[in-house]
């Protein structure tokens, strides 16, 4: 709710997006995501400027390596033509769900499997990855 307010209410993300020439700026929850003009500005110096918002906030930084980014569940790959998706599962991952000979009502069973084919789905994933996806939630399964 407080990012929201600063994002709205006093439009002090707004400012930083022009002042750094921020040419996308998405939030989920607490996870930003921020595409820039490298030319113009650094990650040193937004970052700077995001941490002089408040003085309860700190943010954090993670620049991408070999022109890779992960994002909540997504790895992101910047190529000539574009951005190219797949799937991204933490290290510590253990790729678990409820056993289907538990006592757990079938609905939160039903739950864990349509939220991996619907992920599957709502990506723009390449054939490869968009197979690979396909065998790893059968092997979850």
């Amino acid at each position: 709710m407080f990012l929201q307010h600063l994002e709205h209410t006093h439009k002090h993300i707004p400012h930083l997006a022009h002042k750094h020439k921020i040419i996308n700026y998405c939030r989920y929850v607490d996870d930003v995501f921020l595409i820039f003009d490298s030319t113009h500005t650094s990650v040193h110096e937004i970052l700077k400027d995001f941490n002089d918002l408040h003085h309860k906030l700190q943010f954090t930084a993670e620049t991408e390596i070999d022109h890779t980014l992960n994002y909540l569940d997504i790895t992101m790959h910047r190529i000539p033509t574009g951005i190219k998706t797949s799937i991204y599962r933490k290290p510590t991952i253990t790729d678990t769900i409820i056993p289907y000979i538990s006592y757990h009502p079938a609905q939160h069973k039903h739950a864990a499997v349509r939220f991996l084919f619907n992920r599957l789905d709502s990506y723009n994933l390449e054939q490869e990855e968009c197979q690979q996806e396909l065998n790893v939630i059968h092997n979850i399964l």
